[in-house]
């Protein structure tokens, strides 16, 4: 008999948190039906997880931060290096990508892992022309170890709430209309800002 119960319990709660959740998993749903071409790479996780609270450090030396700091808005987390020649190509894909979308709702955060050197990440975004992401470092890994990073780049999209809902790994087109519809879809914006 208690078996019964706790069972029912159990269902009772699911499909109350089932009814509970928000229109975010419908629009996280619809994103993940436009995946092509080299979003298709583009894991979405069922059910999302949340992310790692290792510290990081901003650049400029502003001291440090969480990923937690930035919840209550969608963030386009990407995981990178100065040596790596697929963040190369990709950064200014992302940059373009911040400008049509950063806002309050939404932002791109770019994380060097590894040894990079605040010299050479300034460098590395002077040369390729970007001046819209953050420059933040991870210089013993704390945060990419945490969250399973293993190769450059990931990019990882973390919900509101501090969850990662999708992942991808390897380099992509984040400038192509594909992508920012993705985006678009996911954020529940209609059109970039």
């Amino acid at each position: 008999m208690k078996k019964l119960v706790s069972a029912l319990v159990y269902t009772a709660l699911s499909f109350g948190a089932i009814a509970a959740a928000p229109a975010v998993w419908a629009d996280l749903a619809a994103a993940a039906e436009l995946r092509e071409g080299d979003m298709k790479k583009l894991i979405f996780r069922d059910p999302p997880k949340p992310v790692s609270n290792a510290a990081f450090f901003l650049a400029d030396d502003a001291g440090e931060a969480t990923l937690e700091d930035y919840q209550g808005k969608y963030v386009l987390l990407n995981f990178w290096a100065t040596w790596c020649a697929p963040c190369r190509k990709e950064m200014p894909q992302l940059s373009e990508l911040q400008g049509e979308f950063g806002g309050d709702d939404f932002e791109v955060l770019t994380i060097a892992t590894g040894r990079n050197s605040p010299t050479g990440i300034k460098k590395f975004f002077d040369e390729i022309g970007v001046d819209n992401l953050p420059r933040h470092q991870d210089p013993k890994q704390a945060l990419a170890s945490q969250m399973g990073i293993f190769g450059l780049p990931i990019t990882v999209l973390i919900d509101p709430e501090g969850n990662e809902v999708a992942r991808l790994r390897g380099d992509a087109d984040w400038a192509s209309d594909t992508a920012k519809a993705i985006i678009a879809t996911a954020i529940g914006q209609t059109t970039p800002n």
